[in-house]
């Protein structure tokens, strides 16, 4: 796709996540290295002339993204009784999701198949009713069906550019998880310790795109679907990034496979991180963007450790 000359021909985003895929989360998590095989940017459709509808035909509501809010309707009342009734989220600070203009949010991300992204697009979009895009990996386009249906629920190829243009010229709200597959292959022995988000670069995307970061706690997704031990071997032969074997695996059977045990999600949105920086800068400084990064995780970090420490039960919160 040509550059404009109203943006620079290149972004990196290296390290707005290491690599994409928590195993078969619709927004499985990780944005890329820019330039990596297989990190493909959404080619946008022109906009057409206005035909006029023939009676009786069902006009397509699927947006330039692949996004179909007619789809997102269906699976929001789908999730809804898990969310309500099965997870019992639970929001702290929600006033700092912008109800206009562009923000990434970004949170941690943790469990086999992961409780938290569905919370917090869910959530957002019921209560705001702003559409809430995923910028992940599409780890499903080859498989016939799932690649379109992980488009149709919101989930965008993470490129640097539709990562722009989602933030900057559509000024929508795009969520990710800098963790990468480190946070969702996290040992049970490891939950709530962050890993180091990348590097930085979904701090540098939203410094280009001039929006601020909307940092994200997340209690209780760890242990909604724990990861015991992980097949090397199994995960090769996939092609996947870590097959796990879950605690809901051997307590549930066949159903542990997709089955998340009901711990009670806790979700504390942190104030508006804003760079006071002026967008579309040919470069940032690196040392900025690192520290940045480490800033934001820290925040997030901190914020587990607190709300850990007030939790009273797994599952009643």
């Amino acid at each position: 796709m040509p550059d404009t000359p109203d943006r620079p021909a290149t972004i990196d985003l290296a390290g707005l996540d290491e690599h994409a895929g928590a195993l078969l989360d619709p927004l499985v998590d990780e944005a890329v290295l820019a330039g990596e095989p297989g990190r493909d940017l959404v080619r946008l459709r022109p906009s057409p002339e206005p035909v006029p509808p023939i009676e009786g035909e069902r006009r397509s509501d699927v947006d330039r993204w692949g996004r179909s809010e007619h789809v997102r309707d269906v699976a929001r009342q789908i999730y809804d009784p898990l969310y309500r009734y099965w997870h019992r989220v639970e929001w702290e600070g929600f006033e700092h999701v912008p109800t206009e203009g562009g923000a990434l949010l970004v949170s941690n991300h943790a469990g086999a198949i992961p409780s938290d992204a569905p919370a917090i697009m869910h959530g957002v979009e019921t209560q705001l009713g702003r559409p809430v895009y995923g910028l992940a990996e599409n780890l499903f386009r080859a498989i016939p069906g799932l690649g379109t249906m992980w488009s149709r629920l919101g989930g965008v190829a993470a490129h640097p550019d539709n990562a722009y243009r989602l933030l900057h010229d559509e000024q929508q709200l795009a969520l990710v998880f800098p963790e990468g597959t480190k946070g969702t292959g996290k040992h049970y022995s490891q939950r709530y310790q962050l890993h180091r988000f990348g590097r930085g670069g979904f701090v540098e995307i939203a410094m280009r795109s001039g929006v601020p970061v909307i940092p994200i706690a997340v209690v209780g997704s760890e242990e909604a679907m724990p990861i015991l031990w992980k097949s090397n071997r199994l995960a090769k032969l996939l092609n996947i990034p870590y097959f796990p074997v879950t605690a809901n695996m051997l307590v549930m059977g066949p159903l542990g496979i997709v089955a998340t045990f009901p711990a009670k999600l806790r979700i504390r949105v942190l104030p508006p991180v804003h760079f006071n920086l002026p967008p579309n800068q040919e470069r940032y400084s690196r040392a900025r963007v690192m520290d940045e990064s480490e800033h934001i995780r820290r925040l997030i970090q901190d914020a587990l450790y607190d709300m850990l420490r007030t939790r009273r039960s797994v599952w009643f919160g």
